[in-house]
């Protein structure tokens, strides 16, 4: 599509804990607000009767009809060779007949993720797609990835996974020059495993604005815009910032119960607790990003509201709008020392930063 021409998304309708009940509002609420076309794919009767509770004028929307539905306990195996007529499949298939430009689901991610990179493929030079998430933030937001796409990832990869986050954090977040930081024990160079520091040495050989290592403690408060990680790392950096948020917040709610004077005090706090709050809403921002696929695909979890759908797909228009993988693909032709066609040890090691024999076999 042009750029800043009208994104057609498809959404999937019947994923998520809640399906059309959620899927449909919040993808309404979305188009309502920016100029966006909706394509629901999911059961056809189903969906004609929760968009008849809405008010649709003005609005570019159809219906897709899918026969069935990914489970939240399907393999993502089993739905590829056994179920051909899910909603995440058709919508995928939309997207690759290019009758869609995006799919946002809230469905499995595994299923997503699997059906995207039958459907669409990756672009050229990548070799894992990532899971980005953006979490809100003192000052300004932040972007992690991977969160969950890949458990175990090669140092090129997490290189990949910085140029495909810097392209999110300019077009969406609108971050001029992001600095990107690699997630490690400690600060200086050197410290963490192979993987962070042989990382640490093909990013400091891209032109990014790399800044080195970022320790868990300064996610929240630092200046880093993009933190690189693998996925089993980013996952539970996810899970775990999740829990924490949640906890706080019953706890704060407990002890502003207790008593006569904490009642007051929170009543007289109220205005600055729900200014809180909203700055600590993971929904202000919605789902993640599935970077790396030729396509642009987002997902939601499970248990997203309405507001979360909502978030989801407008960023999902801005990304499509802005021609977001256009810019990945410009990042991976600048960055030619980290495709999978040069050994690793090659770029580490020599002068000039590119392996010294051309023809080497890629490095599994």
């Amino acid at each position: 599509m042009e750029k800043n021409s009208r994104p057609r998304i498809a959404i999937d309708a019947m994923g998520g804990d809640f399906g059309p009940r959620v899927m449909v509002p919040g993808a309404l609420q979305a188009a309502k607000s920016q100029d966006i076309a909706l394509l629901f794919v999911g059961d056809q009767e189903i969906l004609e009767s929760e968009l008849a509770q809405h008010n649709l004028n003005d609005l570019e929307v159809d219906i897709v009809h899918a026969g069935d539905v990914a489970g939240m306990a399907d393999k993502p195996s089993h739905i590829l060779r056994r179920k051909k007529d899910t909603s995440i499949q058709v919508a995928f298939k939309l997207a690759k007949e290019q009758e869609a430009d995006g799919v946002v689901s809230a469905g499995h991610t595994g299923v997503t993720l699997a059906c995207g990179m039958f459907a669409l493929g990756r672009i050229k030079g990548i070799e894992r797609p990532g899971l980005a998430t953006i979490m809100p933030r003192e000052n300004k937001p932040l972007v992690i990835i991977d969160v969950g796409a890949n458990v175990d990832s090669k140092p090129r990869h997490l290189v990949q996974f910085a140029i495909m986050a810097e392209s999110l954090a300019a077009n969406v977040l609108k971050t001029q020059e992001p600095q990107i930081g690699i997630l490690s024990i400690g600060e200086e160079q050197g410290k963490g495993n192979v993987q962070v520091n042989e990382a640490h040495g093909l990013l400091a050989r891209t032109s990014m604005n790399f800044v080195g290592n970022v320790e868990g403690r300064d996610l929240f408060h630092g200046d880093v815009d993009i933190v690189v990680c693998d996925g089993f790392v980013g996952n539970v950096v996810l899970k775990l910032s999740e829990g924490l948020g949640s906890a706080f917040s019953n706890m704060l709610r407990t002890e502003l119960g207790q008593g006569f004077w904490a009642k007051l005090g929170s009543f007289l706090a109220l205005p600055a607790l729900k200014r809180f709050r909203r700055r600590l809403d993971y929904e202000e921002y919605g789902g993640a990003p599935l970077l790396g696929l030729n396509g642009a695909s987002f997902v939601c979890h499970g248990s997203a509201g309405i507001r979360s759908i909502q978030s989801t797909v407008k960023m999902a228009g801005t990304y499509i709008k802005n021609r977001a993988n256009d810019d990945i693909r410009s990042g991976l032709e600048a960055h030619p020392e980290i495709s999978r066609f040069h050994r690793l040890k090659h770029i580490l090691h020599t002068p000039s930063g590119k392996g010294s024999n051309q023809n080497d076999e890629p490095e599994d």
